[in-house]
C-alpha cells in the first residue's frame, strides 16, 4: 500500500485553505476578536461567513475564480499569520 505524501498548505486551493482555517480554533479566536465579538471565540460557521465578508464573496469556492477575492484572502491569511505568531510583525 503507498500512500501519497500530504500536499503542504501554501499548495492547497484558497476554498480549501479557508475551509482549513475555519476549523481551526487560533483562526475562529482571530476573527471574533477581529469582528470584536465579547464571547472571544466564533464557532466555524460564524468563521467562514467572517471569511466571506473579509473577500466579498458569497461562497469560500469564489475564491477559485475571483482573483481580487483571492488576494483578499491572502492578505487574511497574512494578517492571520503574524497574529498567531508565524510571521514577523514590522517595527514602527
Amino acid at each position: 500500500m503507498t500512500t501519497e505524501p500530504k500536499q503542504r498548505f501554501d499548495d492547497l486551493p484558497p476554498s480549501t485553505q479557508a475551509g482549513i482555517l475555519c476549523n481551526d480554533p487560533r483562526f475562529q479566536t482571530f476573527a471574533a476578536k477581529r469582528c470584536g465579538y465579547p464571547g472571544g471565540q466564533f464557532t466555524q460557521g460564524a468563521a467562514a461567513e467572517y471569511v466571506r465578508q473579509v473577500c466579498l464573496v458569497s461562497s469560500r469556492c469564489d475564491l477559485l475564480h475571483d482573483q481580487a477575492a483571492a488576494e483578499r484572502f491572502q492578505a487574511l491569511r497574512t494578517e492571520f499569520d503574524a497574529w498567531t505568531g508565524k510571521l514577523a510583525t514590522p517595527r514602527p
